[in-house]
């Protein structure tokens, strides 16, 4: 081999490497946006690692007109900041976020039913979806994915934050009503995910639909656990078969308060703990939650609770290891 040929070599290694070098390094925004360009959520755009308005470059979503890099809807009215707790890592923070009695005005006056001629009724998933694919309330919910994408985390600490933000919302039962979709079949009427946002409380039924649209934007696979004997709703995360509820697939992520990713062992004032089988309502496809420490902390949770419960007292040592597993979470055991 001649010299041209192994210097002709040489230049396209390197040339390759530093390619290679160059994508990798090259700075992305929390949705994996690239630097310099327009996120698939409009108006954003990724500057510096941050997902910011430029509706002069990217547009505007629909119900909304741009004004130079800013866009406005007529859904805007009478804002008022709330302040979303979270725990990662133990440690607290918060988000501050602006939501719109507008939004709230129109949202009640959405149709509450769904229209089906013959065929089979509506189902539970339909009222869900419909919940959740509003298309307004969807605009309004989007800035609150983006402000969880720039805080700088990876996508698994996206979901931890995402997910404590809303179990520290406060539970609160409400006056939601049961729409009648068969004359022996009644599904709860519970309030949009927007609506819970912007009263600063909800239901377990709300509060998982909240959590379910974050966690979709996201990017990972979701769906709904419905435990019809309790009423009640919890969210279900895509994640491995091992840590899974019943080999579904999917890891249960109680919404009410705080609690760890796969503990279905919670104890509820109403009933104790859950002990029906769930229907799984899959309400989107994507990423898997795994490799977590959270499966071992649940399980380790799981392990201590019982003894507790059991003998009444756990050893020192078991005690330190539960305060730290609280204290991780937020827990309030």
């Amino acid at each position: 081999m001649n010299k041209k040929v192994i210097f002709g070599i040489a230049v396209l290694v390197f040339v390759l490497i530093f390619s290679i070098f160059f994508i990798f390094s090259e700075k992305n925004c929390g949705n994996e946006t690239f630097e310099n360009q327009c996120s698939l959520t409009k108006p954003y755009f990724c500057e510096k690692g941050k997902l910011i308005e430029k509706a002069s470059i990217c547009g505007c979503p629909d119900f909304f007109e741009a004004q130079v890099d800013l866009c406005y809807s007529k859904y805007q009215i009478n804002p008022k900041k709330i302040f979303l707790k979270y725990i990662l890592n133990g440690k607290e923070d918060e988000i501050e976020f602006s939501v719109y009695e507008g939004v709230v005005n129109y949202i009640s006056n959405v149709s509450k039913s769904i229209n089906y001629f013959g065929g089979d009724a509506p189902s539970r998933l339909d009222f869900k979806l419909k919940h959740l694919e509003e298309p307004v309330q969807r605009e309004f919910l989007l800035p609150l994915v983006v402000e969880i994408q720039n805080l700088g985390l990876n996508k698994k600490d996206q979901t931890r934050v995402a997910i404590s933000l809303v179990q520290n919302i406060p539970y609160n039962e409400t006056e939601d009503k049961s729409i009648g979709i068969r004359w022996d079949f009644d599904v709860n009427r519970s309030r949009y995910p927007y609506e819970v946002l912007y009263d600063m409380q909800g239901v377990c039924e709300g509060k998982s639909e909240l959590l379910s649209f974050l966690l979709k934007e996201i990017g990972y696979g979701v769906g709904i656990f419905y435990y019809s004997e309790e009423d009640h709703e919890a969210v279900g995360i895509k994640c491995s078969l091992e840590y899974s509820l019943d080999k579904t697939g999917y890891c249960f992520v109680e919404t009410t308060g705080p609690a760890i990713i796969s503990d279905d062992k919670n104890y509820y004032l109403d009933w104790g703990k859950l002990n029906s089988t769930p229907e799984l309502l899959i309400i989107s496809d994507g990423n898997v939650f795994e490799k977590a420490n959270e499966f071992k902390d649940a399980q380790k949770k799981i392990e201590l609770s019982n003894l507790i419960e059991e003998n009444g007292q756990i050893t020192r040592l078991q005690k330190i290891r539960f305060e730290k597993i609280k204290k991780r979470y937020g827990l309030e055991l």
